[in-house]
């Protein structure tokens, strides 16, 4: 958000696990950051690391040690639920361990987003069914098994 500019990352860039992901998708995601190439400075991110199995956890810890040596430079975030801070992948890398708290209000967070998620020229577009002609919506609600 320092750099509203800045284009939101791309889908190289970003990781979303859970139970099922692979431990191939895990190395790749991490061979992508951590060899370097000319693509430029990219921040990779992976999401919920902490819901990985424990086998491709370990095998994801052994990948990201052997693969830090060829690149001093990358840029790797790993968040995870504080609520599962001792599963594997948080306690493996544990001594890079830095607790997030939002620097931002919420309204100038959805600000930021709502520029990110316009569609520069509504037409027949789905983006017409969320407010304010935004190509992503959520819908939520209080109560479980409502259909949402």
């Amino acid at each position: 958000m320092n750099s509203p500019s800045q284009p939101l990352p791309t889908f190289d860039e970003v990781l979303l696990c859970t139970p099922q992901t692979s431990a191939e998708q895990v190395g790749l995601f991490l061979r992508r950051c951590l060899i370097p190439c000319r693509g430029g400075q990219k921040i990779y991110t992976m999401l919920y690391a902490d819901e990985l199995s424990y086998d491709v956890s370990c095998k994801a810890e052994e990948l990201f040690q052997h693969l830090q040596h060829y690149n001093s430079t990358y840029r790797l975030i790993i968040l995870c639920d504080c609520e599962r801070e001792h599963s594997y992948i948080p306690s493996a890398f544990s001594q890079y361990k830095v607790h997030m708290i939002p620097q931002r209000p919420l309204p100038e967070i959805q600000r930021y987003l709502q520029h990110h998620y316009r569609v520069a020229q509504p037409s027949s577009s789905a983006a017409s069914v969320f407010k304010g002609n935004m190509c992503v919506g959520m819908v939520s609600s209080k109560r479980a098994g409502v259909g949402k």
